[in-house]
């Protein structure tokens, strides 16, 4: 083995750029001398260093921290910077246990919404829930798409689309009478941080399967029972993707829900 190595040498046997190598040598952390013809040349010296950057970087140690710890390293500041290393290790063992969480938890929604009835209008009696809202109307699918990326982008590290069964918009009632049963004027993402509170009550609900355009059908279906039943339509009026393109590309897979809050007429 050779005393020294040069850049391209020591870059392919630490699998890194030998713009990495220059970098580290910007800041300082490695001190390569320098041959009769100019070459970089790096020592073991550099190499326990380079190994120390590797390490370091890995677990998202700063570069300055990383210096300081190069320049004056003890046995106490060594044990130091074993102890901040198990604590990056744990919060990192809990970020993919909470990703996990968020990733079961997607599952059993797409498999529960996969098997939910439709066709029939019941009354649930719904909390207050809290949405992240974008009051914006729109006219088309790649419209709401747009909208949508929006919305996930409030947190995008928390909220996500494949699987998301909670997304959806909110009809305009005033387009009822005119037969406009996709006119909508926002849309909303389910979240317990979000900043809009869609209100508690009873909400007449129906779902179906297939495309969105069967709004034509049971939105005044859900209407005349509103009507026969004495119930006062109070809003909001919402549609619900509980199965989407975003998770099934067969349109005959895909469910939607309207939820209209009533109140009985008094």
């Amino acid at each position: 083995m050779s005393k020294y190595f040069r850049i391209g040498e020591l870059a392919r046997l630490y699998h890194i750029s030998t713009d990495s190598l220059r970098y580290y040598e910007e800041l300082g952390l490695l001190v390569p001398r320098r041959s009769a013809n100019n070459y970089r040349l790096y020592s073991s010296e550099d190499l326990w260093r380079l190994n120390i950057i590797r390490d370091l970087r890995a677990l998202d140690f700063s570069m300055e921290s990383i210096r300081e710890y190069l320049d004056d390293h003890t046995v106490a500041s060594t044990l130091a910077m074993i102890d901040a290393e198990i604590e990056a290790v744990d919060q990192r063992i809990a970020r993919l246990k909470e990703s996990r969480d968020n990733l079961s938890s997607r599952r059993r929604a797409v498999l529960d919404a996969s098997s939910a009835p439709v066709g029939n209008i019941r009354l649930r009696s719904l909390p207050a829930r809290r949405c992240h809202c974008i009051h914006q109307g729109y006219a088309s699918d790649s419209d709401m798409d747009l909208l949508i990326k929006q919305l996930v982008d409030f947190d995008s590290s928390i909220l996500y689309i494949i699987g998301n069964c909670q997304m959806g918009s909110i009809l305009r009632p005033a387009s009822f009478p005119k037969g406009k049963y996709r006119d909508y004027e926002g849309v909303f993402i389910l979240h317990e941080k979000g900043e809009t509170l869609l209100p508690q009550g009873d909400y007449l609900s129906i779902s179906y399967r297939g495309s969105c355009d069967q709004n034509r059908f049971y939105v005044p279906l859900l209407l005349q029972y509103a009507k026969k039943h004495r119930y006062t339509l109070s809003g909001p009026f919402l549609e619900l993707l509980v199965l989407d393109i975003h998770t099934t590309s067969s349109q005959e897979e895909h469910i939607a829900e309207l939820q209209f809050r009533v109140s009985p007429d008094t």
